[in-house]
């Protein structure tokens, strides 16, 4: 959709402004017309008060469009997955190769012991297959990594789960509470993970998991929160950091547009 006088304009419409995507909303809690970038889509998003000022918000982003052009234009591109790149995994750039067929799919080194990525398929095919090997071992690493930190924490092992979440690293549930004040029996409370977290750091995504099993004990980020999460991993700063300079690149990995 382009920009037309009088149009009527509703919740969710895609408009385009300088050769860029513009997705139209409604923000309730809103005082104003307002522009932001969302990195993951790779569009910016314009929001209004309610549906009636919709009108404003486009007449906006039109005024806007060479801020819009530019902060597109300086967003990171999408990296392409084809056989010959390179990725990180866990901070190891990891070669990406064309196994030969889906057995001979996986993680494993070459013979001068450099870390390879082999996925069976092509052209999308194989980079969709490329998420499902990151997918089953993102879950593999912060499922024992959960375990580890568990357990330093006093705390059963949770089940754990990976998620395709768009803005969220990790949610928690603690162990439910039995009428006698301890833990539901059976139940050791889970924790579920954004399988992205595989191509952070590894120190990065330790941090996270340290993060979410801290929430076993304490369901807010108070004080005493804190203080968990430090006595395990230290200072939280340097990851906290790293994800909100990254976040939205690691967000927006395998996602259409």
């Amino acid at each position: 959709m382009t920009l037309f006088g009088g149009h009527k304009y509703a919740p969710g419409d895609l408009i385009e402004v300088a050769g860029q995507r513009v997705r139209l909303r409604v923000s309730p809690r809103a005082s104003r017309v307002s522009l932001r970038v969302d990195q993951t889509r790779r569009e910016v998003i314009a929001s209004a008060p309610s549906e009636r000022r919709l009108g404003e918000a486009v007449a906006f982003a039109g005024q806007r469009a060479a801020w819009i052009s530019a902060q597109i234009r300086s967003l990171p591109s999408p990296q392409t997955l084809e056989p010959g790149g390179v990725l990180d995994v866990l901070g190891r750039p990891h070669r990406l190769e064309q196994a030969a067929s889906r057995l001979k799919a996986g993680f494993h080194e070459d013979d001068d012991g450099h870390p390879v990525l082999s996925a069976f398929g092509e052209g999308e095919a194989f980079g969709r297959a490329v998420v499902r090997l990151l997918r089953r071992h993102a879950l593999d690493v912060l499922a024992s990594r959960t375990r580890l930190h568990a357990k330093a924490l006093g705390q059963p092992e949770p089940k754990v789960a990976v998620m395709d979440a768009k803005g969220r690293w990790g949610s928690c549930r603690p162990a439910r509470r039995g009428v006698f004040g301890g833990p539901a029996r059976g139940d050791t409370g889970s924790i579920r993970y954004s399988w992205r977290l595989v191509l952070a750091p590894f120190e990065v995504a330790d941090y996270v998991v340290v993060h979410e099993c801290a929430h076993l004990l304490e369901a807010n980020h108070g004080p005493r929160f804190w203080a968990l999460v430090r006595k395990v991993c230290g200072s939280e700063k340097p990851s906290r950091a790293w994800l909100r300079l990254h976040g939205a690149r690691l967000h927006g990995f395998g996602r259409e547009p």
